[in-house]
């Protein structure tokens, strides 16, 4: 079940895998390696990613999604939509605030990059069935980002 690293052509998910901007200009410093362990992290768990688009944006973006899709009235680092219509086929839009990230990661002492592929993660998580309302939760999903970044420092 696992991934062919070597093999650039090893997982069809990764052509399905986009990465946008909105109200900010950022790219990621390496979105091959980046498609790679997100097709690896659903692999995992024995699923396809089909459609992913993740969205960088600002607070002022993501707030404004925030109000008018969940009517919540507060900034976050982080809202994902599921629009997967088959069984263990993952589509969905994926927005982050790359300004929260920034400040999360000032926050828990940790570099942007590790924050932010721990956002990107649980944005995948949440596609992969993984929730994070109750205590229990919250521990499982922090357990499986812990889990995905170090599956990130395995494919250095």
């Amino acid at each position: 079940m696992g991934v062919d690293f070597e093999d650039p052509e090893a997982s069809l998910s990764e052509q399905n895998i986009n990465f946008f901007a909105e109200a900010i200009e950022y790219s990621l410093t390496d979105e091959d390696k980046t498609m790679t362990w997100l097709d690896a992290i659903a692999q995992q768990f024995d699923y396809t990613i089909t459609g992913l688009n993740y969205i960088f944006c600002n607070d002022a973006y993501l707030h404004q999604i925030n109000v008018e899709y969940l009517d919540h009235d507060t900034l976050t680092d982080i809202i994902t939509f599921d629009n997967s219509e088959e069984r263990q086929m993952i589509e969905g839009d994926i927005f982050i605030s790359i300004d929260r990230v920034r400040e999360n990661a000032a926050i828990f002492n940790v570099s942007f990059d590790t924050e932010l592929n721990r956002v990107m993660s649980h944005g995948l998580l949440h596609l992969l069935g993984y929730g994070d309302k109750t205590e229990a939760e919250k521990q499982e999903m922090r357990a499986q980002e812990d889990h995905a970044l170090e599956l990130w420092q395995s494919l250095a």
